[in-house]
């Protein structure tokens, strides 16, 4: 499917979860407010998502005199790509992360942690980078730098409600106290699962685009390995709307934990890389 069939089914999916949890928990009124804050949202989303989502994580753009081997390593890639060469930010952490964002090639960015940069030697960091470049080029990080604003807007929605909501009532049409308990343990929920159901594909995609990109597949299964184990040592908590912009969960989680996790189990997203021949 399209990215742009995807974007307009994600922002539609979104804004109606928005308006359906307002009137819910506000009756008409409700509804209204919810209605006003999902096309401010949408809004906002499509044209500041990139530096929200960098500020958010707290990434500071780095330049080429302060880091020559991650800007010569982005402009290679970028270059092999064919889009303009993102901005580069590094995250003051010993989480080994990295990830992407900008509604366009022509607004990209890549940031990576300082952990990330310890852990990885140059040919693992190239496969990890190439990655996040790959998510550049298939113009699938508005799709989810979109979901997360207007998921961590939906949170904020069912915070509202938790602290008495919009002063709506049954006769607005409201659902009355058991309904709005509901909504504000469902809404984010659903929010989730609409994030999760295109998560785990993109990365898949990622992946695969990120092994011909950086033309060795193996440098990428090495370095998800890394990245999985030193998400156990060195966790990191991060807003839950920005952690499916990550190349790996930047909490180590098994068990039912990984039932609900935006990204695919790494023993299978590296076993993918493994089974491609050498590009």
């Amino acid at each position: 499917m399209d990215n742009r069939v995807k974007t307009f089914i994600l922002l539609a999916g979104l804004t109606v979860l928005m308006v359906l949890a307002g009137r819910a928990l506000g009756g008409s009124s409700g509804m209204k407010i919810a209605l006003v804050m999902a096309v401010a949202m949408n809004f906002f989303s499509y044209w500041y998502s990139d530096k929200i989502v960098l500020r958010m994580s707290g990434a500071q753009e780095v330049s080429p005199s302060d880091a020559p081997e991650l800007h010569r390593i982005v402009e290679e890639l970028s270059r092999a790509a064919d889009i303009p060469k993102p901005r580069v930010y590094v995250m003051q952490t010993d989480n080994p992360n990295a990830f992407a964002t900008g509604r366009n090639p022509e607004h990209g960015a890549v940031a990576v942690t300082t952990g990330i940069l310890r852990l990885l030697n140059a040919t693992e960091l190239r496969g990890v980078l190439a990655h996040e470049i790959g998510h550049i080029k298939n113009r699938d990080i508005l799709i989810q730098s979109v979901a997360s604003t207007l998921g961590a807007a939906i949170t904020y929605l069912a915070y509202i409600g938790m602290f008495g909501g919009f002063g709506g009532d049954d006769d607005e049409g409201g659902m009355g106290a058991l309904g709005a308990v509901l909504v504000m343990i469902l809404a984010p929920i659903a929010a989730m699962l609409i994030q999760m159901a295109i998560s785990r594909s993109r990365e898949y995609v990622a992946d695969e685009t990120g092994a011909k990109l950086s033309q060795n597949p193996e440098s990428l299964a090495r370095a998800l390995e890394k990245l999985a184990h030193g998400a156990e040592v060195a966790p990191r908590q991060v807003n839950p709307a920005t952690e499916p912009l990550y190349i790996v969960n930047p909490l180590s989680g098994g068990g039912m934990q990984s039932w609900f996790s935006t990204h695919p189990p790494i023993e299978e997203r590296v076993a993918r890389l493994r089974a491609m021949r050498s590009y």
